[in-house]
């Protein structure tokens, strides 16, 4: 099951899968879902509601795609608490990593889940100022890969269909 960041819907309604151009790519999230290949969680909904835009509606009109925290992925809150604390990250990177909701409780409910993650952050081990989800993911176990890895390792087919005549 894949376990999908904010920043890849973000990015996907900004850029290449926008909804006016690329509707496959929401249609195929909503296969995936039905199908239990494809999830979010709470945090990352509660992010997309800050929006006024297509993203918050679709979050709003789709609110079993998000995922709740549960009692198994509590459990690896103090690992994953344990590990950041012992990095040389900043004083001000611990507490945005440990206070972001979306961030943290998505490794935490991966690792519980055995999930894999899918996020467009790139591993950054000497980062200092930021707690990368790759990162937290390689301590944590939890293996992470980038939307269009998903795509693939899915078959996805996201099928465009001819512009009309003007």
């Amino acid at each position: 099951m894949f376990l999908v960041d904010s920043n890849v819907l973000i990015e996907a309604k900004n850029r290449y899968y926008a909804f006016d151009i690329a509707p496959g790519f929401w249609t195929w999230l909503d296969y995936a879902h039905t199908n239990h290949v494809a999830c979010s969680g709470e945090p990352v909904r509660d992010e997309l509601f800050e929006g006024d835009d297509e993203l918050s509606r679709w979050a709003r009109s789709h609110a079993d795609f998000f995922r709740p925290i549960d009692a198994v992925a509590t459990s690896h809150f103090a690992p994953l608490t344990t590990w950041a604390q012992s990095r040389m990250y900043t004083a001000a990177a611990l507490t945005e990593f440990l206070t972001n909701a979306a961030d943290f409780f998505l490794i935490a409910y991966a690792a519980a889940h055995n999930y894999t993650l899918v996020t467009h952050e790139q591993p950054r081990p000497e980062a200092r100022r930021r707690v990368l989800i790759p990162d937290a993911c390689q301590a944590m176990g939890v293996a992470y890969v980038d939307t269009f890895m998903m795509l693939r390792s899915t078959r996805a087919r996201l099928d465009f269909q001819r512009p009309l005549a003007s």
